[in-house]
């Protein structure tokens, strides 16, 4: 068979076929259109190993030499004796290049075993690539699949692993080391994606950085139990690979079934990890479903009750947030946890999702009246794969609630320990499913509901469906819940909230318009929270409030503009009881919602960048529009910086040879926290009156820094001039 080469902005995928399988002999920089004869890449075979050239396969098998950790486990019992097809030698029996040149399908097929492997990798027109297997059984037995992996390989010059990991409060924190011999593994048994997840697992040449470096970078779309891995073999090969993580006896094929396994996304880039953001996002905004950020339904201005008012649903301080709201310039309302019935507090009500009557006689329909009469739209929070014991549902519907028995509790099987008082609905149960979509589907028709932010509060541990495992199905049930939904109320956004940042993957985001990245809105945490959350998702995917001035998860307090000026680069909202917001506060807020608005189809359509500062604590970071005539950009002091002056700082990704005008937007001498702002005798030259410079000096020269207090930002737009 002929090589299939993929290429696409700037990227190469190059497989052969020589061997007989399906093989990757390259991924990174584009090759050009000519190419040599493969065979020269045929590599030496050395003493003391098998006497074939080892093939590191699409799907890495034993039956090829390979000796590290293989693409498929499985096996087929024979006369009540497991361990049958536990090998296979899959081998390529066709090629179907598509999408003009873009896509590729590879089947490969053991006759013999019974099994045979389709592939689809595309690799679309930004240059993100995405792969995925199926597995089918073609034998006349059932198969017991325990792993199917999607892998590739990266070159020996990716010296440097980077992940991010985290915990409630405190996603997507970085993390990297040396790659050494041997299999890095990250595992998730969350039942969910978990706060420690990995979105972006990153392999680089030394020292690679935001704008330096070769980089291939992976992201797994699944929901569910997953690892990811960096294989890295004696004989200096290198794989970077995801599967989910399957439950013990969870998917059994019985003939003629088959399996499909999640998207891995992948990208590489010759300038860095901005270069691998790129990917994603352009990948991201060419959907047919992604939200509007350039005309039409703009990404509303939010405000979320929780801060707020927990759960006092009193109507009249309801209505008294949304005057203020409304005064402020807010677009959309949504009444967080405590409308349903018997939820006083977190013990009980989930599950039960019909409109409180004691709390609202008169349904959400005042309130919602009121928040519409201002011009904003009404949002809903709601849990519904989760259920409280003390609800109606737990009563009358026992045998609902996820365990590791086969029997419900209330006939002697045990619960999972509890997790914020709460259990997991069983969706895998067609009757529970149904429940639960009717309930939703009915508070859509009856109120005038336009967003639903979308909770999952609780690790699925010990989750099982007739006395299995079952977090496949539950995760495929979910994704069924948000797609039915969605097609029966196509206006509705929904968000992905997973007590904050615990279900973000591309996997839900194929459902779901926008993520809460983190519970903390704590302005400082933030900043590192969403630099790396969008590292892979766009900016109005990622919900970015501006929280009460001292922040409920860390009561570390932060002037206004600090917080406002982290808020911005986001979906910008509130989560505050501005009500009781000082006068200079609501000032500040005006000035911050008004330049929210002018400048969100920037924010949310062009190109971010992360400055190389060379210094941990300031952190320059912007987003560039696609043809370099404007930019925002926000330089902020994260803590107390070693020099007595913060230095000149660069502004990338402006167009060499263009002139840009500089401005600071915020803080300003109209905020009342200006003063506050800076320690200086006096301001840089520029910083009043801005600055005039050519985009190659911004770039490599830069502006000198004001000196700015820890824990506070400074915002400077950019305009061609």
């Amino acid at each position: 068979m002929h090589p299939v080469h993929l290429r696409s902005a700037g990227t190469s995928l190059l497989l052969a076929f020589d061997s007989g399988e399906a093989e990757i002999v390259h991924w990174g920089a584009d090759l050009g259109e000519h190419l040599p004869d493969l065979a020269i890449l045929r590599g030496p075979v050395p003493h003391s190993a098998l006497d074939i050239t080892v093939t590191a396969g699409l799907l890495p098998q034993a039956s090829s030499g390979w000796a590290g950790r293989p693409g498929l486990r499985g096996y087929r019992s024979a006369d009540g004796v497991p361990g049958r097809d536990f090998s296979p030698a899959l081998r390529v029996v066709s090629t179907d290049v598509r999408d003009g040149g873009r896509g590729v399908l590879i089947i490969q097929r053991d006759s013999d075993a019974g099994l045979e492997v389709s592939t689809e990798l595309t690799l679309h027109p930004g240059g993100l690539l995405e792969l995925a297997h199926t597995l089918s059984n073609s034998g006349t037995a059932a198969y017991q699949l325990e792993e199917l992996a999607a892998v590739l390989p990266v070159p020996r010059n990716a010296t440097e692993l980077l992940d991010l990991t985290g915990r409630w409060c405190r996603e997507n924190h970085p993390q990297r080391h040396a790659v050494q011999q041997g299999t890095w593994v990250r595992t998730g048994r969350h039942g969910r994606t978990g706060h420690d997840s990995s979105l972006l697992v990153a392999a680089g040449t030394a020292g690679f950085s935001n704008r330096r470096g070769q980089v291939w970078a992976t992201h797994f779309g699944w929901s569910g139990n997953h690892e990811q891995y960096l294989d890295s073999l004696a004989d200096g090969r290198r794989m970077l690979g995801a599967a989910e993580l399957l439950g013990s006896g969870e998917v059994l094929l019985h003939p003629g079934a088959s399996y499909r396994t999640p998207s891995l996304f992948a990208a590489y880039s010759g300038h860095g990890l901005d270069g691998i953001t790129e990917a994603f996002y352009d990948w991201f905004r060419a959907r047919a479903q992604h939200v509007d950020t350039t005309s039409g339904r703009l990404r509303p201005v939010v405000l979320n009750t929780w801060e707020a008012v927990y759960f006092d649903h009193r109507l009249e301080p309801l209505l008294e947030l949304a005057d203020s709201a409304a005064g402020l310039g807010v677009e959309r309302f949504v009444l967080d946890d405590g409308w349903f019935r018997g939820r006083r507090d977190d013990h009980a009500g989930l599950g039960d999702w019909y409109v409180d009557e004691g709390l609202w006689p008169k349904g959400l329909t005042p309130l919602i009246d009121a928040v519409t009469a201002h011009g904003m739209e009404f949002g809903l929070w709601v849990e519904p794969e989760m259920v409280n014991l003390d609800s109606d549902v737990a009563r009358e519907h026992p045998d609902w609630i996820v365990g590791p028995s086969a029997l419900s509790h209330k006939d002697g099987g045990r619960l999972p320990q509890p997790w914020r008082h709460q259990h997991v609905l069983d969706l895998a149960n067609p009757e529970a499913w149904q429940y639960i979509y009717g309930r939703l589907d009915a508070l859509l028709r009856e109120n005038d509901i336009a967003y639903l932010k979308w909770d999952q509060n609780r690790d699925l541990t010990e989750h099982g469906s007739g006395g299995r495992p079952s977090v496949h199905e539950q995760t495929l049930a979910a994704y069924r819940l948000f797609d039915a939904l969605k097609a029966a109320h196509p206006d509705v956004e929904i968000e992905s909230c997973s007590s904050g940042g615990a279900r973000v993957d591309l996997g839900i985001l194929q459902r779901t318009d926008r993520v809460w990245a983190s519970d903390c809105n704590d302005a400082l945490e933030r900043q590192t929270i969403q630099r790396w959350t969008q590292a892979v998702l766009p900016p109005e995917l990622v919900g970015a409030h501006i929280g009460p001035t001292t922040s409920h998860t860390t009561a570390r307090t932060h002037d206004i503009s600090f917080r406002a000026i982290t808020a911005l680069f986001g979906h910008f909202g509130m989560e505050w009881d501005i009500r009781a917001a000082t006068d200079d506060e609501r000032a500040t807020l005006r000035r911050a919602i008004a330049l929210y608005k002018r400048h969100r189809a920037l924010i949310h359509s062009g190109k971010r960048v992360n400055a190389d500062t060379g210094e941990p604590t300031l952190s320059v970071h912007g987003v560039v529009a696609h043809d370099a005539g404007e930019a925002l950009f926000a330089a902020v002091s994260l803590a107390s910086a070693p020099a007595e002056v913060p230095g000149q700082a660069s502004l990338p990704g402006l167009d060499p040879k263009r002139t840009y005008r500089v401005r600071a937007e915020l803080p300003t001498p109209l905020d009342g926290d200006y003063a506050h702002t800076f320690t200086q005798i006096s301001p840089p030259a520029w910083l009043e009156d801005g600055a005039v410079a050519s985009g190659a000096f911004l770039q490599h020269v830069g502006l000198p820094l004001p000196v700015l207090n820890p824990e506070h930002a400074l915002l400077l737009h950019v305009q061609a001039v």
